[in-house]
């Protein structure tokens, strides 16, 4: 870990009323949190900077002994994990991730960090799962991870829980999603399963150590677990349930969503009964899914192969897109009609060009700056 580059991006996590949003672009316009520190504070309001947040820098700035000693306490916490700080603009962020509209401005990782940027399917699932949910989450994960793919969950007891141990007595790679601070396993009784997790994949969140598993912090960790993977199976859920949030946040992300079918008498699977309604795959075996995640896998390593390092000049990264993007917000797939272009290189050029602070991320797609 770069001491001085996780001291700074914990500083700006620490400022007051400073959103993930507008984190995000003072990322994309400056490209690290060291050149945001470098810039002045006040400059920050022309990219939604509060005035609170301007202050809070300033005072961190000058001195300020309270948010420097929280900051401080928190790096110490992250260098007694062994954890990575991982920026939004950083080379090692997970590229799919990034795609997102609303991506996490700083990850928190434990373990084998370059873990994220592989191929991951998400499994998620009820907490209160019955025997043959946890047994389809164990043999599935277990098949998933003898192909190839790592297996991606939330740490949660019941299907998450069995997905996790699945991957991991095939001896494959998975990847916990935590709601919390790295320092904080919940539930607590999972501290052995998280171990086991950072020895043989990775733990990661998008909270600084000390922050604890508030409600509104899980809807968050359900939209990372589906932004990194090509894919989420529903193993079993009711019709209220987080799993369904997670599956209708694929669904947005464009991602791949499947369950497993129910008998109408389980009243835990009629989440997946209506999932299944609503269009999404069937899956009786792991052969449904790897069907399906063919073309979605070749783009993913087409995205990573085309992904252009931060820095790069405009000619050999996005220039030739900028020409599309004007003051109305346009979506991907019409850039993509437009250039006659693949996805996965489109995806890598909108990225280099938001780094350069030359287009910004809009709920429509993408406007010129």
């Amino acid at each position: 870990m770069n001491v001085l580059d996780a001291r700074q991006c914990l500083r700006l996590h620490s400022l007051v009323g400073l959103g993930d949003r507008t984190l995000s672009r003072l990322f994309l316009h400056y490209g690290s949190a060291s050149n945001i520190w470098a810039s002045s504070p006040g400059d920050w309001s022309a990219l939604g900077a509060s005035c609170e947040t301007i202050r809070d820098a300033m005072a961190l700035r000058s001195g300020s002994l309270a948010i420097a000693a929280r900051t401080e306490q928190q790096l110490a916490t992250l260098q007694a994990l062994d954890a990575e700080v991982i920026p939004l603009t950083d080379t090692r962020y997970p590229a799919l991730l990034r795609a997102l509209y609303d991506p996490p401005p700083i990850l928190y990782a434990r373990g084998d960090a370059g873990l994220l940027q592989g191929s991951q399917l998400g499994i998620v699932g009820s907490r209160r799962a019955s025997p043959p949910g946890k047994r389809a989450a164990m043999e599935m994960a277990g098949q998933l991870v003898r192909l190839g793919l790592h297996v991606t969950s939330g740490l949660a007891i019941g299907v998450d829980e069995s997905a996790h141990r699945g991957a991991l007595d095939a001896g494959g790679k998975t990847i916990a999603v935590m709601a919390t601070g790295l320092d904080i396993v919940y539930p607590a009784r999972h501290r052995a399963l998280a171990i086991e997790i950072m020895n043989q994949g990775c733990l990661v969140t998008e909270f600084p150590p000390g922050c604890q598993p508030l409600s509104e912090r899980f809807p968050k960790r359900n939209r990372i677990i589906s932004g990194l993977s090509l894919g989420v199976l529903v193993v079993e859920a009711a019709l209220r349930s987080g799993s369904l949030i997670t599956a209708r946040m694929a669904m947005e992300q464009g991602r791949e969503v499947f369950a497993l079918p129910w008998s109408i008498y389980h009243p835990a699977g009629k989440g997946c009964l209506a999932l299944l309604r609503d269009g999404v795959k069937l899956v009786q075996e792991i052969a449904d899914i790897v069907d399906e995640l063919g073309p979605l896998y070749q783009c993913q390593q087409e995205l990573k192969e085309a992904q252009v390092h931060p820095g790069a000049p405009p000619s050999e990264s996005g220039a030739d897109l900028l020409g599309f993007i004007g003051s109305e917000a346009i979506s991907v797939d019409e850039i993509v009609r437009h250039s006659g272009l693949a996805v996965a290189p489109v995806l890598a050029k909108l990225s280099q060009l938001e780094v350069e602070g030359q287009i910004v991320r809009c709920a429509g797609g993408y406007i010129h700056c």
